[in-house]
């Protein structure tokens, strides 16, 4: 059965996701000066902490080839300031969210329910997540919803990094494990994070000598264990936020978002599969 932190996220994480996807971002990033669609990604999910070079941020984003950071980071910012990124990229996916969502639907009640969880967040040794915190609040009930949800992934992906270093994975082990359960394709995922090939089968060769997995990509008895282990202490790692919303309102809270991350998915802003693995809830 999946924990409630876990039915939290699957219900969120398409309400922040949307930022990777819709047009509105993509044009933003291009209006401001970034000369391409992954500049305007890197430096829109760091642009909070300011103009970061790539080796912090590569190590932020862990799942990421440091070479394809390095693409674009830190370059982006002789074309655009961080606080102009971090503006233009907020207003795009709130018009976007806008879009999608229907207008009837209870946004104000859902950003109040994802602000509370917000309040209870710790931010020690989670960087992305204490500065997207820091961010301004919008006037709007999308736009509040949007950055909730980005704190709150942002918070929940750190303390996931925090597990799987633990755990002794780099951030392409940590990747094939995914691949090994099953949530993901390497298809996906390769092309998204800029793995080479050699990357590849190195990473592969170092989790089958520790029996995590076997010759086809897929988890062993041991490697299940271990991802189980990575997800129960993602979830304990998030348990500021819940323990804010109490049971009731994390249900709540996922009674609302469960139809809007849906209507995000079957308007097709989202793609299924996804780099994130998030499910249509």
């Amino acid at each position: 059965m999946k924990s409630l932190q876990r039915r939290l996220w699957e219900a969120v994480e398409p309400l922040h996701a949307v930022v990777y996807f819709a047009p509105e971002t993509a044009a933003a990033a291009k209006t401001v000066g970034l000369p391409s669609w992954w500049m305007g990604y890197f430096a829109g999910r760091v642009a909070p902490l300011g103009p970061l070079p790539e080796p912090p941020a590569t190590a932020m984003l862990f799942g990421f080839a440091p070479r394809m950071v390095a693409r674009s980071l830190p370059d982006a910012w002789k074309y655009a300031e961080p606080a102009a990124v971090l503006q233009s990229r907020m207003a795009a996916v709130e018009e976007a969210l806008n879009r999608i969502l229907p207008a009837d639907a209870p946004l104000a009640e859902l950003a109040e329910l994802l602000e509370l969880a917000v309040a209870g967040a710790d931010y020690a040794a989670r960087p992305l997540a204490a500065a997207w915190s820091s961010v301004a609040r919008p006037a709007t009930p999308a736009g509040r919803i949007w950055l909730a949800a980005t704190v709150l992934r942002e918070h929940r992906g750190d303390g996931h990094v925090l597990s799987a270093v633990a755990a002794g994975l780099r951030g392409l082990d940590t990747t094939l494990t995914h691949i090994g359960s099953g949530a993901v394709t390497r298809e996906v995922i390769q092309v998204n994070r800029g793995w080479s090939d050699d990357e590849w089968d190195e990473s592969v060769a170092r989790l089958s000598e520790r029996g995590i997995l076997d010759g086809d990509l897929t988890l062993t008895g041991p490697g299940i264990a271990l991802r189980q282990r990575i997800e129960d202490d993602t979830d304990r790692l998030a348990a500021g936020p819940l323990e804010a919303l109490g049971e009731d309102g994390a249900a709540e809270a996922v009674r609302i978002a469960v139809p809007l991350s849906r209507r995000v998915f079957d308007a097709g802003a989202i793609p299924l599969p996804n780099p994130m693995g998030a499910p249509r809830p």
